[in-house]
């Protein structure tokens, strides 16, 4: 069965299926300057008390990998929201603190309040798309994702920004970052193959999605960033409602909302917490409620993902979101993507 829906191929589109072009770019032009190497070496040598990972958004959603990459190499992150980290953590800067900042404009009203918080009482290390921004400027060290412009909703940017997260993680903790290159470039045909099938994809997700009026978006671990920016996303992109958690932070109240029109997507992700997510699947399908599986033992084309490493099955796992996207705001007769009371840079909070 087919609902011909009728995709309209604006810019956010067009931006999708770029993404294996911003990863490549962003990829090859990762440098690790000496501004940045001094940084790593303190780091390395305990000249910090904490390291404190910040961002707003899908930025902040981003960093997740990252935290528990350098808490599994027995170092203790924080991440903190900036506005949260502006009005209520701003104790916490000083020199013994090393500071990530991620924010794909790097103008972004909370990030440029943070920079004149801090007044470089905390070292600064960038993560931003924006050379000239007021990020990059006021920055000790800057890492450069290459994702070219973007004026809607994240994509490019976001998958960028986790390819530079990736490989900041692996400096930071003095891996072979030969090897992580390696890894990250057999994601990008990975990524070609899934967006090149986008009508195929689209055309499944209609069917699944087409009385959904509340999407749920779980998984554990590193899935947590995309189930986070998957909430925000399909909401910007389609004014849809959606809501990205935790698939234990699920069974504490939502699950008393399953119904016809809900749906409920659960990413497989590590395996160490694989059979609790399955778990929660098998509950859902018990309770007649609707919901998918996102992993390498999907049933449906649409959310089959390839067996990668662990550190960069996030690049993977937006996907099925973003063509989530694309049919939701068809189903609705209209344009994903396009912003009617939002602007690209959040200028007010």
């Amino acid at each position: 069965m087919s609902l011909g829906l009728s995709i309209i191929q604006g810019p956010y589109f067009h931006d999708l299926l770029a993404q294996p072009r911003s990863l490549a770019d962003t990829l090859d032009k990762l440098r690790a300057e000496d501004s940045l190497k001094a940084l790593v070496r303190k780091f390395g040598n305990n000249e910090y008390d904490r390291i404190v990972l910040t961002g707003m958004g899908s930025s902040f959603h981003a960093l997740y990998p990252l935290s528990l990459r350098l808490a599994a190499g027995g170092l203790t992150p924080l991440m903190i929201e900036t506005s949260e980290l502006d009005y209520y953590y701003a104790k916490l800067l000083g020199p013994r603190t090393l500071l990530i900042a991620v924010s794909q404009s790097g103008e972004s009203v909370e990030i440029v309040r943070l920079l004149e918080i801090n007044n470089q009482r905390s070292p600064v290390i960038a993560v931003t798309n924006s050379p000239q921004s007021s990020l990059a400027l006021s920055s000790d060290s800057v890492v450069l994702t290459h994702a070219g412009p973007e004026s809607t909703v994240s994509c490019k940017t976001y998958v960028a920004t986790l390819v530079a997260l990736v490989w900041l993680g692996d400096l930071l903790c003095r891996e072979d970052l030969s090897e992580t290159r390696k890894e990250i470039e057999s994601a990008i045909p990975l990524m070609e193959c899934y967006l090149n099938k986008w009508n195929n994809h689209t055309e499944e997700l209609g069917i699944i999605l087409k009385e959904a009026q509340e999407l749920f978006l779980v998984g554990r671990g590193s899935s947590l960033a995309a189930v986070g920016t998957g909430g925000l996303i399909i909401k910007e992109s389609t004014h849809l409602h959606a809501e990205g958690m935790s698939s234990a932070a699920f069974r504490h109240g939502p699950m008393e909302m399953l119904s016809k029109g809900t749906f409920v997507l659960i990413f497989s992700g590590d395996p160490k917490t694989v059979d609790l997510n399955r778990r929660l699947w098998r509950d859902i399908q018990n309770a007649s409620g609707k919901t998918g599986w996102v992993g390498p033992d999907a049933t449906s084309g649409v959310f089959l993902l390839d067996l990668v490493p662990r550190r960069i099955l996030p690049l993977l796992e937006i996907l099925p979101i973003e063509m989530m996207t694309l049919a939701l705001a068809a189903l609705a007769g209209r344009e994903a993507g396009r912003f009617e009371r939002a602007e690209k840079v959040t200028m007010t909070e």
